[in-house]
């Protein structure tokens, strides 16, 4: 590392795209930051950049659908970088659950605020919240009205896949962050209403209540004894309550949950029988993924109850299914038996009791506009017999808490309506988020949403914004890549073999030192990148050598003149609104210059870049360098300072 520039230009934009794991992240990780860490050795550095911004980082290192592996450039050439299970490793040496665990807060809490918040729901955004604001100074109450905290990472994911001691480990971290108090069995219009909190003197409140509701399927039969929906058995199950399941489940949905209650019905089954303020409309991507998350979750858990033959009806075609692709060839392997493209017509029964499911083969789920609109094939019923049947389609929030005083409005969706931007409801200091705002969301969603509530709670109760990170740039002296890193293979998660998959040990069993460091050597440091800096003054002027050209062993670099480049008008518009930003790209010219001077551009294509750093040793003049980008938070600006507040300029 040479020098360290804070106020040089970055075009916002440019950078996303060049941080394309961070940028993917709700709670922007800088999963390559992390990941590079780890190849060097590094762990208790790359653990605390881990779980820097994610309180719930145990956690998503076990269950996140993990957005940024999705986003990883890395899979443009082979497969992306298994980010998920290297978050794992990290928590697994310094977490929480760990044996030497390591309080990444320490140092970081402010002074208390005469401010008292209150958060209805333990679940992820309502544990983020509280994480992030306790930070701040604020006295914090969550009112849960589970037995237990967690909400749905507790109560709704099979233990084999989230062992509980870990969901507690985690709580229990945020909980000591601050003056966090926890009121488990308080359940808002049961115990409480919105009114009483205000009346209690508290200055925000948060609604994170989730969606723990399943929704209902209106077709004949869904009366029967042994039809349940898929949320109440998971409730049931993870609360360890009896549930009766037979012998032979079909779980209707085609989502992760779905999976994982047939594998937990399975299982059961063995047990039981033994010896035998905007209208945010839910994403339909978001929602199809977590029904799939709840198809999954249910047909495992089905198995893992002792189910003999656990079947999964989903509209999707197979290769449309929203689950992951490694949850449905972990349920498939595990001998669950998916049928796809096919809907739920009646359920058949006799003696008012289940006896199958009748089922037409699907057209499309989707309309010529994206709609959900499923249509199917006529004459094209077949049956599948059954003794239970558990219901996977998708969830719900209940909100029948709220009351005319509140002043609190719904969506024709039944959702609750917010400012996008700072999560406030339509009555000032009512915050909201999670499945309760935008539908059923991915977990690390939750913890973005909870980042986003305490800013918005924090900038509500004392004014002032919190501003977008500070750039630093870092001017690399010496880079260089693992050796063979393009070659290597990404590495299989060591997995619990299918013999030994049985109630609820836990299936994944992570990475080793060693498995870890090979898999993180595989990352193509995406913070880093090949800049054209020439200056006269050092006599790094470019000397149309192509040697750059030459060298590069993806091809991503082309030297052409300039009368082959089209400058589009809105091109050259905004060039003009943020020159500051274009200082290095365009050597000082002038967008107007742009089509009318002669010379020669270098381009290249940053989507095939692999960072090799050839091109900048090659560079006979030293014109390419590589430069490395951070992002630091920076001060918020135009807060009332503690001690103003202590004098009386409360809000």
């Amino acid at each position: 590392m040479l020098k360290r520039f804070k106020n040089k230009k970055v075009d916002a934009d440019w950078l996303s795209s060049n941080f394309p794991c961070m940028m993917a992240c709700p709670a922007h990780t800088n999963a390559g930051r992390y990941v590079g860490l780890i190849a060097e050795g590094r762990f208790e550095e790359a653990y605390r950049l881990a779980r820097d911004p994610n309180p719930l980082a145990s956690i998503c290192g076990r269950v996140c659908a993990h957005p940024c592996e999705t986003a990883c450039r890395r899979g443009e050439i082979d497969k992306p970088i298994s980010i998920r299970a290297l978050k794992r490793f990290l928590t697994e040496q310094y977490g929480p659950e760990s044996k030497h665990p390591i309080n990444v807060n320490e140092g970081r809490g402010q002074k208390r605020l005469p401010f008292k918040v209150a958060i209805v729901g333990a679940g992820p955004v309502g544990l983020s919240t509280a994480h992030d604001l306790a930070l701040m100074g604020y006295a914090v109450t969550i009112f849960e009205a589970a037995p237990v905290a967690g909400g749905m990472l507790y109560l709704g994911i099979p233990e084999y896949r989230l062992p509980r001691d870990v969901v507690e480990a985690q709580v229990r971290e945020i909980l000591e962050t601050g003056d966090i108090t926890l009121r488990l069995n308080h359940a808002a219009g049961r115990d409480f209403t919105i009114s009483d909190l205000r009346n209690q003197g508290f200055d925000a409140v948060l609604i994170a209540v989730g969606a723990h509701r399943s929704r209902d399927l209106s077709i004949p039969g869904v009366d029967l004894d042994g039809v349940h929906k898929g949320i109440d058995f998971l409730l049931n199950v993870n609360l360890g309550y009896k549930f009766t399941i037979g012998k032979k489940v079909i779980v209707i949905g085609g989502g992760n949950v779905a999976m994982d209650v047939a594998r937990s019905a399975a299982r059961e089954v063995v047990r039981q029988h033994a010896g035998g303020v905007e209208d945010a409309e839910p994403s339909a991507e978001n929602v199809s993924a977590v029904a799939t998350k709840e198809m999954v979750d249910i047909s495992l858990s089905a198995l893992r109850m002792g189910a003999r033959e656990v079947d999964l009806v989903c509209l999707e075609r197979r290769n449309e299914m929203p689950a992951a692709l490694e949850e449905i060839e972990e349920a498939e392997e595990e001998g669950i038996i998916i049928h796809p493209g096919f809907g739920p017509k009646r359920i058949l029964g006799k003696d008012g009791k289940v006896t199958g499911l009748e089922v037409l083969k699907t057209k499309w789920v989707f309309d010529e506009n994206r709609r959900f609109n499923p249509a199917f094939y006529e004459n094209s019923e077949s049956q599948i017999e059954c003794d239970t049947i558990i219901m996977a389609i998708g969830q719900a929030p209940r909100l029948d808490f709220f009351k005319p005083e509140d002043k609190v409005e719904l969506s024709p969706r039944g959702l609750i309506a917010v400012n996008p931007q700072t999560l406030m409801t339509s009555a000032p200091g009512m915050f909201a988020g999670g499945d309760c705002v935008f539908g059923p969301r991915l977990i690390i969603d939750s913890v973005g949403d909870g980042k986003r509530a305490a800013i918005g709670i924090d900038e509500y109760l004392r004014g002032g914004k919190h501003p977008e990170p500070i750039i630093e740039v870092e001017l690399l002296k010496r880079h260089a890549m693992p050796l063979g890193y393009v070659d290597i293979d990404r590495q299989p998660v060591p997995m619990l073999p299918l013999e030994r998959r049985t109630g609820v040990t836990e299936v994944e069993i992570g990475y080793d030192a060693a498995g870890a460091i090979a898999e993180a050597q595989r990352c193509l440091h995406c913070w880093v990148n090949t800049i054209f800096e020439a200056t006269p003054e050092d006599g790094s002027m470019c000397i149309l050598c192509g040697g750059c050209v030459d060298v590069c062993p993806e091809n991503c670099l082309e030297l052409v003149s300039l009368d082959r480049i089209d400058f589009e008008p809105d091109t050259l518009q905004y060039i003009r609104d943020n020159q500051e930003c274009f200082g290095v790209e365009l050597d000082e010219v002038a967008a107007d210059e742009l089509g009318v001077i002669t010379g020669a551009a270098m381009l290249k294509d940053e989507t095939r870049c692999i960072r090799c750093g050839l091109c900048a040793m090659r560079c006979p003049v030293g014109t390419i360098t590589m430069e490395a980008y951070n992002l630091l938070p920076a001060e918020p600006t135009g807060l009332i300072p503690v001690a103003a507040i202590g004098a009386g300029l409360q809000k």
